[in-house]
This record gives C-alpha cells, structure tokens and sequence, in this order.
C-alpha cells in the first residue's frame, strides 16, 4: 500500500525574512495582480518559484526565470535543505461555517503509483494545460514546492496519535495569514516515529483531496527521469500533505457552476424540460433558496439552486434518482447520486446541450467558490444563469475514489487551501 518515506526538507532560513511574509495560497487561484502583492511583501516569496508564468505554458522562459531565482536563492542562503531526513507535522487551524476548526496532519515523501495500482485513488477529471505547466516547472526547477493534500483511514486514530505526541512542543514555524487561518509546523526527526508513522500507514490507501493535476505531473516527472536522466534523487516520490479522513475539522465547500454565452436561455422553457426530473420551486428570493438547499442537504435530497438575475432564484429538487441509474448505467451508485452528476448530466448536457468537452474546456461553463461572484456575473449580465450547489460530502469523495472513477472537474475545495512554502522538497541533491 502506501510507501512513506522522510525527506530533507528545503525551507526559508531567517536572512528570507518574515514567513508570512514568505508562503502563498495555491498557484492555481492566484491572478497576476496578487502574484504581484506578493512579491512587493517581500521579493523572495515563494510565488516566484510557484508561479513564474501566467501566460502560455508552451513558453519555457518563465520556468528558466524559477530555475535561477532557485539556485540563486540557495546559494545566497535564502533556502536551506535541513540537515536530517524528517517528515513535518502540519495544522491549520481556522474558523468556517460559524465554528472553529482544526486540521493536523503530515507532509512526508510518498511513492508515486499509478492509479491502476488502487494505492492512490483520485477523485476528479485533470485538465491537461494546468498539467503541461507543472510539468515544465518541474524539469526547469527539480523541486516540488507545494504539497498535495491527501486523505486516509485511520479509524481508531493510532496515526494521529502519533502526530498528535509528536507536536506537543512550540512549532518551528507559525504564522495567520490575510483569510485568519493559522498554519504551524513541527519538524519531526527522530526515527523511531518516522519508522512507527511508515509501518502504521504501509497498509493505507491514500485518496486525493487537492492536487490531482500536480500528482498526474509527478507520475509524468518520474517516467521522464527515469527514460532522460541520469540522476539519483526522490523523483520516484511526490510530497504529500498527509490527514485522517475522519478529521472532525476537515471542511469541504460547494464549487458553483456559471453558465455563460449560450445562443438562447429562456427561463420559463428551462423550467417547462426540468419539470420531467425535478420538483420546481421558483421565484424564491436568496435566503428562501439557500435555506430549501440546506433542508435538501440535511435530508439527503439532490438539490441546487438556479439563479437567472433579478432576484429569482429557483429550487431544483430530483424527484427520483433511479432516472440516473437509467442514463449512467456503468457508472457506479456513489457516482450517479453526486449533486454535480444530477446537474450536469440532467441539466448541463441534456438540457443547455453543454457536453463533457465543452465542459472540460470550460466554454460555456466556469466555476467559483464565491456564491457572491456567480450571482453577480449573472446581474452584470456576463452570464445566462448560475447553480449554487450544496458541498460534496467526504464520505462521497471517498465512496467515489473507491469505486475507481473520477467527478466532474472542481466537484470539491477542501478548505482552507494548503499554504506554499513552510516546506519543499529538492528532488535532487
């Protein structure tokens, strides 16, 4: 199953500056004008190595551009490989949803297996220009910079246990950052943890919580190593942020749905063909439409919420679900009763004609976090309309995963996101 092992971590030394100062969000939603923020805190952030190009990824000097900023950084003694292999206790911990929550688990080097093998077991489809650029980033740069964010099992808690023991001192690192999230990290060399931690997780299976495009790159990274260089290093191991699936604080938030430039939307016609599979409630106003959402998650019902400007929100709830098993046979039950699967097989492509390409390429479809900035794209009349959706639940994510099948794109967002630079990985000495 899955094969840990400690690492070498390269980390920001005290002449880099304030660590806040230093990390950064996700390269994946972060836009020039905050690129640029970030660098004006302080010129050595880790988004210049992140994130060296926004343009098109076939452009290779922007990943040069990293590559020397990296050997720059090390030589002037800005980053620092720690002298003992260990893995790093990590914990986040942050309000959401009206209450506080906390998410610990670990980063350590895991062994990159293919899917086939059913060790590690993603969740959601990949696009494949997000996959280009973080393979050119890493044959530029050697390095994983971010961690992948995966789930285990881990029942009766005999592996946070450890990690729990193993960061009852002060972190070596901590810092909130601007969203009043804590992140705090320990650095754990003694090898009788590390060795109890390998042997208590050498029959775990591991599911992708955020990160699928970097793992897909990583097993990309490993075959290309292996058939053009010649080189010893970790390139057969990817880092990983490592959490109990049964985590009481791990929080999952809905991704919405904008639908936009479509030839014609007409809401009552969208309303007359949704009839046949969903119970309608319209005309709601937005607290009636998310309380309905929220009563439909409660009760287990597939429901969303369609949104088409002044003021009309509209409840969709499925009448009956055996009308999945019918359209997506092959598919598995945890599949086909996914909120995401109802709407874009009933809705997005049956309906609104979206089909799975389109999708893919994100043409008449993009998505957000922010129910704020769906809503508005459809007042400002920038989009035909918008679902607000309910969050995927882990046991689904995990049901999913387990049956070897993969959701929609951005079907989940793990929150908070893990930060960048606490801790990094030099593939190569």
């Amino acid at each position: 199953m899955a094969e840990i092992k400690p690492f070498k971590g390269l980390r920001y030394t005290e002449k880099a500056g304030e660590i806040k100062k230093l990390c950064c969000p996700p390269y994946d939603i972060v836009n020039g004008e905050q690129r640029q923020r970030l660098i004006e805190k302080n010129e050595y952030n880790i988004i210049r190595l992140e994130l060296p190009a926004l343009e098109a990824s076939e452009d290779t000097a922007p990943y040069r551009k990293a590559s020397a900023f990296l050997r720059n950084w090390l030589n002037e003694g800005i980053l620092r490989q720690d002298e003992k292999e260990g893995v790093y206790v990590y914990e986040m911990a942050f309000s959401a949803m009206g209450k506080n929550h906390s998410v610990k688990g670990f980063v350590s080097l895991v062994k990159a297996e293919p899917f086939e093998k059913g060790i590690i077991l993603p969740h959601e489809e990949t696009l494949s220009k997000a996959k280009a650029d973080r393979f050119n980033l890493m044959k530029a740069t050697g390095c994983n910079f971010s961690q992948i964010y995966s789930l285990y099992n881990d029942e009766d808690n005999s592996v946070f246990s450890i990690i729990e023991k193993a960061s009852e001192s002060a972190p070596d690192s901590e810092f909130t950052d601007d969203d009043n999230v804590t992140h705090r990290m320990w650095i754990i060399d003694d090898p009788d943890t590390i060795k109890c931690l390998s042997e208590k997780m050498a029959d775990k299976k591991l599911y992708i919580a955020d990160g699928h495009h970097r793992y897909e790159t990583a097993l990309n990274y490993k075959n290309y190593v292996r058939d053009n260089l010649n080189e010893s290093g970790t390139s057969d191991y990817v880092t990983m942020m490592l959490v109990n699936m049964e985590n009481s604080g791990l929080v999952v938030f809905p991704t919405h749905r904008i639908v936009r430039g479509l030839q014609s939307f007409d809401y009552n016609g969208v309303c007359e063909k949704c009839a046949e599979y969903f119970e309608i409630t319209p005309y709601l106003n937005r607290e009636k439409g998310e309380i309905g959402l929220e009563e439909a998650y409660k009760n287990g019902e597939k429901a969303f919420v369609m949104f088409t400007g002044d003021n009309n929100y509209t409840l969709l709830k499925l009448k009956d679900s055996s009308v999945m098993d019918k359209l997506l046979p092959s598919k598995s039950e945890a599949l086909r009763n996914l909120d995401v699967s109802v709407l874009h097989t009933l809705v997005l492509e049956r309906i609104f004609g979206i089909d799975k390409e389109n999708m893919a390429k994100q043409i008449n479809l993009t998505y957000t976090r922010n129910a704020d900035e769906a809503l508005s794209e459809v007042d400002g009349q920038r989009a035909n309309c918008c679902f607000l959706l309910n969050p995927t639940r882990v046991s689904e994510i995990r049901a999913v995963a387990a049956a070897g099948e993969k959701m929609p794109q951005k079907s989940t967002y793990f929150y908070p996101k893990l930060t960048t630079g606490l801790v990094m990985n030099k593939i190569f000495d």
